[in-house]
């Protein structure tokens, strides 16, 4: 046994920050075969909903509580956002620069990245890599304000809704992160470089049990 303590050196952690976004489109075998760059990205909120509790009175007592299925979703914030995008908000190309809305929205996978930071190394810590799987784009309001002396750039936004993946061993889920202090480096490279491509092979969102697979084999290959 040992005395609890707060605050060491080393423990006071913080996370921060959202970058390196990606946007994986759907193909035919329901894959997320098809990764692109999602530049100016400015914001992402999780917003997980249900799990609640609805009460059971028997014996005029409280019984038990059942509790409701949990669901996952997002907000999305950007100055802008990759042509491909256009599908999965409602919009189709009917000729080159022309687009109209109120269309089908496609399914997509999404990605984003958060810094990690601590009392000792600062930013420099670590980071986590959040995936997104079986989301779906509903319509947003955007605002175009007239030009003046303190200028705007249009800070566009999208909610997120999600239908989860299956996860061996477990329940289904929508939502699945990455620390890499606590993963193998050797399992993050393959990763990344599943989520970001190579110069060999076009970016695509592994599924969890994909992941998995490339954190056990990491973790196998240091064992002694």
């Amino acid at each position: 046994m040992s005395k609890l303590t707060w605050d060491q050196v080393g423990e006071k952690t913080y996370e921060t920050g959202s970058s390196k976004g990606v946007l994986y489109l759907l193909d035919s075998q329901g894959k997320y075969s098809h990764g692109v760059a999602w530049n100016g990205l400015s914001g992402v909120t999780e917003s997980p909903s249900g799990a609640e509790a609805t009460p059971i009175w028997a014996d005029d007592v409280k019984y038990l509580s059942l509790l409701s299925a949990e669901e996952f979703g997002a907000t999305v914030e950007a100055y802008t956002y990759p042509d491909d995008f256009e599908k999965c908000d409602g919009s189709a190309e009917i000729s080159p620069g022309v687009t109209i809305g109120q269309q089908n929205r496609s399914a997509f996978g999404f990605c984003y990245r958060t810094v990690l930071g601590n009392d000792v190394e600062l930013d420099e810590y670590g980071y986590k890599l959040h995936l997104i799987y079986g989301c779906k784009a509903t319509p947003s309001e955007k605002g175009f304000k007239t030009k003046s002396d303190s200028p705007e750039a249009v800070n566009m936004s999208w909610k997120i809704e999600t239908t989860p993946v299956p996860v061996s061993g477990h329940k289904p889920t929508a939502s699945l992160v990455i620390n890499s202090t606590k993963v193998p480096e050797a399992a993050m490279k393959k990763i990344e470089d599943a989520l970001y491509g190579t110069d060999d092979a076009e970016a695509y969102l592994p599924l969890p049990d994909e992941i998995l697979a490339i954190i056990k084999e990491a973790e196998t290959a240091v064992e002694p």
